[in-house]
């Protein structure tokens, strides 16, 4: 499908200069860009790959000089990410999945299914499950029994939901994402050595081997609207309450959110993000990558935490953390400053304490 500048244009709600009609099938980066593609050059600093691609329209910081940089036409993005966003929109050729079901597929006839809803190949819907109407289903999912699933979901391929849960509308999830899995949860019948470690914090005292015992999920996940899962992603059950994720929240890939856990609303986990059982995450908290999160924390609203920070406290809201054990930003510069300089201090002691011991032994 080809699109005019003009389209283009009018759908990201941005200006635009030179031969509207012209006509482009894809978005390509400046320097791979063919004569039909939208060249990306959102900024300065792709003007010269400009030059190596062939690209007769882009996308131009605002402005830009676009005649003198060889195009044809050009749209003006005042915010460059916003506007991607626009465009990866118009140009997602999606994954080719066909409305209706599939004969493959195994649809409980409890099941209520929408209107306009597509079910992949090999898929299984439970009983008493609940899919809302224009949703996509890819091939090989599941949705368990009693689960409700909202308007204009979408699956991709290998997505399990389990029993009970709810979701709301527009959620999305990547290959790949477990949703209402059992929680970790596991006792011993007497005290264990990792009790009197926590309570001692380090001794696990005369406690002795013993097998652990499953405490089972009696809660299921609670989504909101607007969700996004990443890929081999995966979401425990709660124990007796919900895990909750609440609207407009994301998860990047490789995230696991532990067994009574609540996130807030509009949040961001990005790729390998851990949280433990019974963790509380407020509203618009960004956890960056391998960020973990200790067990029955709240950390607050607004908080940010750098890649690889481990939380093994309560976060005040609009903190924000970086490190091992997490502190603030910027104490934890200051102590990485102190840590580089630690070898030249050590240098320059040792070479007071020989001073010290010539004077000492002269006298």
């Amino acid at each position: 499908m080809r699109f005019t500048i003009q389209q283009i244009a009018q759908s990201l709600g941005a200006e635009a200069a030179g031969d509207l009609e012209l006509t482009v099938a894809r978005a390509s980066e400046p320097g791979d860009a063919t004569a039909d593609d939208l060249a990306l050059a959102m900024s300065p600093k792709y003007a010269d790959e400009l030059g190596t691609g062939s690209a007769q329209a882009a996308i131009v910081w605002s402005g830009a000089d676009w005649k003198a940089l060889g195009l044809k036409a050009a749209i003006f993005a005042a915010r460059p990410r916003m506007a991607m966003a626009g465009v990866t929109v118009m140009m997602d050729a999606g994954q080719g999945e066909r409305q209706g079901i599939h004969p493959s597929a195994v649809v409980d006839p409890s099941a209520q299914i929408g209107e306009n809803v597509s079910i992949g190949p090999l898929s299984v819907i439970g009983a008493n499950a609940m899919i809302g109407d224009g949703s996509v289903i890819g091939p090989h999912c599941f949705v368990g029994m009693d689960a409700r699933l909202g308007a204009n979901a979408h699956l991709r391929e290998m997505v399990s939901i389990g029993a009970r849960a709810t979701i709301g509308d527009r959620f999305r999830a990547q290959p790949g994402a477990r949703i209402g899995s059992d929680g970790f949860s596991f006792v011993t019948p007497e005290v264990s050595g990792v009790e009197n470690a926590r309570k001692s914090m380090g001794d696990t005292g005369d406690a002795k081997a013993q097998s652990w015992l499953r405490i089972h999920s009696l809660g299921a996940v609670e989504i909101g609207d607007d969700v996004e899962i990443g890929a081999n992603s995966t979401i425990d059950n709660g124990t007796i309450r919900n895990t909750v994720i609440g609207s407009g929240t994301k998860l990047d890939n490789l995230v696991h959110v532990g067994h009574n856990s609540r996130i807030g609303r509009d949040c961001l986990l990005c790729g390998q993000v851990g949280l433990s059982g019974s963790v509380n995450i407020g509203n618009n908290t960004v956890l960056g990558g391998q960020v973990g999160v200790a067990d029955n924390l709240f950390v607050g609203d607004g908080v940010v935490a750098a890649g690889a920070t481990k939380i093994l406290s309560n976060v005040p809201a609009g903190r924000v953390m970086m490190g091992y054990p997490a502190v603030k930003m910027e104490t934890h510069t200051d102590i990485y400053k102190a840590q580089r300089r630690l070898p030249r201090i050590l240098r320059d002691v040792d070479a007071l304490k020989k001073a010290v011991s010539k004077l000492t032994s002269s006298d």
